[in-house]
């Protein structure tokens, strides 16, 4: 009942201006979020990096101007030498929402995304580590898979996301199971019509499994983001199944949920990667992560009501 408020709050700027002004608010973002600046972030991932990987998010979506997507693409430069500097390389990659490079400006907004993204694939590529497509709700899926293929011509490490709860989601992974390729799948974190998802949550899993068994049959590198035990488990039995080892895909899980899971699952062996975001731009990701689990939801209530 609270998801599809939460949903149509994360785009609403009277809501936000709510939320930010909150006292109580900052300190419950640092759950999900690692910093408003890289130099709060990279403690954070250091301190990751010592048994899991990193991808990590410079928040920010629906970019306006080519200005702010420019200062977008500099703050992924940076990012990314400093990455280098600390010898992370290896460790630590970067996801990118085309939006915030201007994917949907209204003047040739795809072909100067497309500029950015190879920018930043140049910095990434300069230290050694890759790229992720981070995909949003499904009017963008046409256009981030067209620009993917672009990069993928000079950047073949560049990866994608793709969300099971798509109707569209399973030919998705056969297009994008081939050799080289490296695909996220997530269940999906958008409200979607029923049209284009399936709303229901068995169908959902459902859709996920099928979608992943496309990914582990294939030949390129599965990238398992759930935070379901049930999702995790089938992932495992998948893997075993096609014969791929621990260096032949991974899970990945945000950052601040299932901490004691990634280590367990790294303890065992398992490459776990963790998704963490950093920025000022936060309140559309707080929101759908609050979205996406109830319990967050009625924690940050409750903090509402207790906050004086």
């Amino acid at each position: 009942m609270l998801r599809k408020p939460l949903l149509l709050a994360a785009r609403s700027a009277t809501c936000r201006e709510i939320v930010e002004r909150t006292p109580v608010t900052r300190a419950m973002v640092k759950r999900f979020v690692a910093g408003a600046t890289l130099e709060e972030a990279l403690p954070a991932v250091g301190e990751l990096s010592r048994d899991r990987h990193v991808t990590l998010d410079f928040l920010g979506e629906d970019t306006t101007d080519t200005v702010q997507a420019a200062a977008t693409v500099t703050a992924y430069q940076d990012l990314l030498a400093a990455l280098g500097e600390a010898g992370l390389g290896d460790r630590a990659e970067v996801s990118v929402k085309l939006s915030a490079v201007g994917q949907f400006l209204d003047q040739d907004g795809e072909k100067i995304a497309l500029e950015n993204a190879r920018q930043i694939a140049e910095a990434a590529q300069a230290v050694g580590t890759t790229v992720t497509l981070d995909m949003e709700d499904h009017t963008t899926t046409d256009s981030t898979l067209g620009i993917l293929r672009e990069l993928r011509q000079d950047f073949p490490f560049v990866g994608a996301v793709l969300q099971a709860y798509l109707r569209r989601t399973e030919a998705d992974c056969r297009d994008l199971s081939g050799a080289g390729s490296r695909v996220r799948l997530c269940k999906g974190a958008y409200d979607e019509p029923d049209s284009v998802a399936f709303r229901d949550k068995a169908e959902v899993d459902k859709a996920y499994v099928r979608a992943l068994r496309v990914l582990m049959e294939g030949e390129g590198y599965p990238m398992v983001a759930s935070h379901d035990p049930r999702m995790v488990a089938i992932a495992g039995e998948l893997a075993a199944a096609n014969g791929r080892g621990a260096d032949d895909y991974e899970y990945q899980m945000l950052y601040g949920i299932r901490d004691a899971e990634q280590v367990r699952l790294a303890a065992e062996g398992k490459r776990v990667r963790v998704y963490v975001p950093y920025g000022t731009e936060w309140y559309g990701y707080y929101m759908r992560r609050l979205a996406e689990r109830p319990a967050n939801m009625l924690f940050f209530a409750r903090s509402l009501v207790t906050r004086n």
